[in-house]
């Protein structure tokens, strides 16, 4: 064995060993890399109208609050067939925005984090369709109208029932309970946009 062949041996040698040393190291350091935090539960609060069941919305928040659960208040906006479906509607932003409004403010005080949307539809169950088709969420909260208060008719939470994901929560409120919109902020949305794109996204509002 040559004196070249030897030292190019010992110069690999040496390396490996460094080598070696380094790793060592590096993992007492790093044992193991963070495991990537589980994205957080949704609960989703269909909503339509001009108030809202403060009873159905505060079981939603506790279910929320409970479970680190991030509450998604989606409101259902119906298109006229004689509209095409991504129409402006400057009637129902000027409902749906003083209605998130009065949610945020409900769900601060609850500690609970909302991600609001808009989901637009021929029905309320088409609206609900792209919903499920586009979202995300675990449960479901939502009131049954009666008495003449907020919410979905029977026919509708029926249909709900046999449909829809996930688990659900059907509160019927009374005329009484309602949750009135909040006065409306120096801002202006429209129901404009891609179905299912946040609701909060400042846009003119054509009159």
């Amino acid at each position: 064995m040559t004196p070249v062949l030897i030292a190019i041996i010992v110069v690999l040698a040496i390396a490996l060993v460094a080598l070696g040393l380094y790793h060592r190291g590096a993992l007492r350091r790093h044992p193991s890399l963070p495991a990537p935090e589980p994205e957080s539960q949704r609960v989703l609060f269909p909503f339509v109208g001009s108030a809202l069941s403060q009873r159905a919305l505060d079981a939603a928040l506790r279910l929320a609050r409970a479970e680190g659960a991030t509450l998604m208040p989606v409101f259902l906006a119906r298109v006229p067939l004689t509209l095409p479906l991504d129409s402006p509607l400057p009637r129902q932003a000027a409902v749906c925005l003083p209605l998130q409004e009065a949610i945020e403010q409900r769900a601060a005080a609850f500690g609970v984090p909302v991600d609001a949307r808009v989901e637009r539809g021929r029905t309320y169950r088409h609206a609900l369709r792209q919903t499920f088709a586009t979202e995300r969420f675990e449960r479901i909260v939502m009131a049954a109208a009666s008495d003449g208060g907020p919410g979905f008719g029977p026919d509708d939470v029926a249909w709900l029932l046999a449909t829809a994901p996930g688990e659900i929560v059907v509160l019927r409120p009374g005329a009484e309970d309602q949750l009135l919109p909040c006065p409306p902020r120096p801002r202006r949305v429209s129901l404009n946009g891609r179905s299912g794109a946040p609701s909060r996204v400042r846009d003119p509002v054509p009159s």
